[in-house]
């Protein structure tokens, strides 16, 4: 009963009060990105916007991000949630609320919002509700934590345009990707940061549907 219990509450978001307390201090972290080599928390050149977005398993999204043209750093964390600056051991309990997210920095002029779009919507199934694939729980829910109301109207297309091209595909599922204002990002452990580069041969539980994301997903407003 208790185990059945304790999975339970890592279905569902914790409700009003049921949040763990947290700390008022954030936790150690890395300070330099392992792969770009550049500070992790700034400050950053002036021109460089921020997205941020959950997929699951924040070890293989980061990686996903990383490797992009234009991005100039990429950071895992926790967001949207109640608990401040948790740790991973309170996020797996599912009693924080935060999902684990990827915090992108990339300069517009050599990669488009858009484009972070598309690699986030193929780069995992956004149909599985509080989990993926075989990770469960409310840290592995899909969303979209917007920066700007630009962003959010990026996003917002871009979800319809991709749920057509699901259902066109035969894809069953309805995406159930949250979207909203970006909310506080906390940094992860240190050494969460940039985990499969450091660790090769690491877990990464991310996968797709298959279905590619339809090409100019949205004319994407100026800021």
């Amino acid at each position: 009963m208790y185990i059945l219990d304790m999975f339970s509450k890592k279905m569902k978001l914790p409700g009003p009060g049921q949040a763990l307390p947290g700390r008022s201090e954030p936790i150690p972290t890395a300070r330099e990105h392992f792969v770009l080599h550049r500070p992790l928390k700034g400050p950053f050149p002036d021109g460089l916007q921020t997205a941020m977005f959950g997929m699951g398993c924040f070890w293989g999204v980061e990686r996903k991000f990383w490797q992009i043209e234009g991005v100039r750093v990429t950071a895992a964390g926790y967001a949207a949630g109640s608990t401040p600056n948790p740790t991973y051991q309170e996020v797996c309990t599912g009693q924080t609320g935060h999902n684990e997210v990827v915090l992108v920095v990339f300069d517009p002029t050599v990669v488009s919002y858009e484009d972070l779009l598309t690699v986030f919507w193929e780069g995992h199934d956004p149909t599985q509700g509080m989990r993926q694939g075989n990770d469960m729980g409310t840290q592995y829910r899909s969303g979209i934590y917007t920066a700007s109301e630009a962003q959010a109207q990026a996003a917002l297309a871009s979800k319809d345009r991709y749920q057509q091209a699901l259902t066109a595909a035969g894809h069953t599922g309805t995406i159930t990707t949250e979207i909203q204002p970006a909310p506080e990002f906390f940094y992860a452990e240190d050494y969460h940061q940039q985990y499969l580069a450091k660790n090769p041969g690491g877990y990464c539980g991310v996968g797709g549907t298959g279905v590619s994301c339809p090409v100019g997903v949205t004319n994407l407003p100026s800021e």
